[in-house]
């Protein structure tokens, strides 16, 4: 039987917190699908392309090392039907705290009345990035700050792009 997981996020920008979790979750799956929400009611500093063009770059060595193959979606509405569409039996979610935790807890909750054969798998942060959060990146990119502690060299050279074509 393979296991297939299913990891969503925005990932707008992806940070190393998301790559943190990407790696550990490889070594536990077959195959782990990873699932960019789409919502048109809100703006994204990166277009959907930008976003799948950067975590296909970001988990090409991932895949490659644990030998896990990993496919980069999109998806709208929720995530426990996305992940059903693609065959997974778990979700993939990175915790960096404990309001993460809670908030998850009551997530897991929803989705296993909604989707009951699709278990839940929690990954702790890596305390080296437990702290990093995409939409604190976006603040320090918007506030002219250094994201560089926060994300791969490519995503940092596109952050750098984003931010000379927006001034």
């Amino acid at each position: 039987m393979t296991r297939i997981g299913f990891y969503s996020g925005s990932f707008d920008p992806v940070t190393l917190g998301h790559t943190d979790v990407i790696w550990r979750a490889a070594g536990l799956l077959d195959k782990l699908v990873i699932g960019i929400g789409v919502n048109p009611g809100k703006a994204p500093m990166f277009t959907t392309d930008d976003r799948i063009a950067m975590l296909e770059d970001e988990v090409r060595p991932i895949a490659h090392a644990t030998k896990t193959e990993i496919a980069v979606v999109t998806f709208s509405g929720l995530v426990v039907d996305a992940a059903a569409a693609h065959g997974a039996s778990v979700i993939i979610r990175g915790l960096r705290d404990g309001t993460d935790f809670d908030y998850e807890m009551q997530m897991a909750g929803m989705n296993g009345e909604m989707a009951p054969g699709i278990q839940t798998v929690y990954v702790a942060a890596s305390p080296r990035v437990r702290h990093i959060a995409a939409n604190l990146v976006r603040a320090v990119v918007s506030m002219g700050g250094d994201p560089s502690p926060f994300v791969s060299n490519d995503v940092l050279k596109r952050l750098k792009a984003k931010s000379a074509k927006s001034k």
